[in-house]
């Protein structure tokens, strides 16, 4: 299964809560990094959304944020941090004994003046298990939306590349299909050639044979050939396959390009060279979408 690694889900649910609304963002990254922004309201289950991603993104770089709007008659309850409003009053006491004793006078805080001070006051634990199953349950729609949207564009990925890997073998074939034309034309031009430079005898004729055979040797081209169709077998397994697929293709890639390099080197034939080059054309095309595949 090819997915890419680009995608975007959004969900919202509601509830007597409020709104609940997901946002996933995916783009191309070596390895699953993610970053997941959270309302203060439900930091604290950080770790198990962090969970829920990496169960459905394998690879990739992945910004999830929850936006939480409450309901707007939702009430708020207050409580009094009664140990801490007594500790500001003892130190407030304490501030105002020592400035006395050196003559100065500081008003002491009003009841107002104490309520307004941070931590003073604090909204009243409630249950917030509806709106973490809520956020749960919201975030598995928005993943499984972004899992069928990497699987939708995977699709078209596929087919560029299994489309890309037939042309690559139709050129090998056209390349294969020379390769006796261009040895009989490499042989009787170095035939013609040596017998200029060697004495007639034996000796010169075993010379000549040995001259050819290491002239077709150093063009022969069989064992790319070979392992180009190889390479094409291995992608049409990977794009198959049920696991993600992205390293494997990228060195693939990597194998079809050194390949293609050395046919176009060993080539002794325009035909044969111009091949290697729309080889190494569509081998390009090819890694550019591979970047983005999972």
């Amino acid at each position: 299964m090819i997915r890419s690694m680009t995608g975007f889900a959004r969900r919202e649910r509601g509830g007597e809560f409020g709104t609940l609304i997901w946002e996933v963002r995916t783009v191309n990254h070596r390895y699953l990094e993610a970053s997941v922004r959270l309302p203060e309201e439900l930091r604290s289950a950080e770790g198990e959304f962090r969970q829920a991603i990496a169960g459905a993104v394998r690879r990739g770089k992945v910004d999830a944020t929850l936006q939480y709007r409450p309901a707007a008659d939702r009430r708020v309850t207050l409580e009094i941090d009664e140990a801490f409003l007594d500790e500001l009053i003892a130190r407030s006491h304490e501030v105002s004994r020592r400035a006395t004793a050196k003559g100065g006078t500081i008003e002491s805080p009003t009841a107002l003046d104490l309520m307004r001070w941070p931590g003073v006051l604090r909204e009243r634990d409630r249950d917030s298990s509806p709106l973490l199953a809520a956020a749960q349950a919201s975030l598995g729609d928005a993943l499984e939306a972004l899992t069928a949207s990497r699987a939708s564009e995977g699709e078209r990925i596929t087919a560029m590349l299994a489309a890309r890997c037939q042309q690559i073998e139709a050129l090998v074939a056209a390349v294969r299909a020379r390769l006796p034309e261009v040895h009989a034309r490499i042989r009787a031009r170095l035939e013609e050639r040596l017998a200029q430079l060697v004495l007639p005898g034996e000796t010169s004729r075993e010379r000549l044979e040995q001259e050819i055979a290491l002239a077709l040797a150093r063009t022969d081209v069989d064992e790319e050939l070979d392992r180009l169709t190889s390479h094409v077998a291995e992608v049409g397994t990977a794009l198959g396959g049920q696991e993600p697929a992205g390293r494997r293709l990228d060195f693939l890639m990597q194998e079809f390009n050194r390949e293609a390099n050395t046919l176009s080197s060993k080539s002794q034939d325009s035909e044969t060279t111009r091949a290697a080059v729309d080889m190494k054309v569509l081998i390009e095309q090819m890694r550019e979408q591979v970047q983005n595949v999972e």
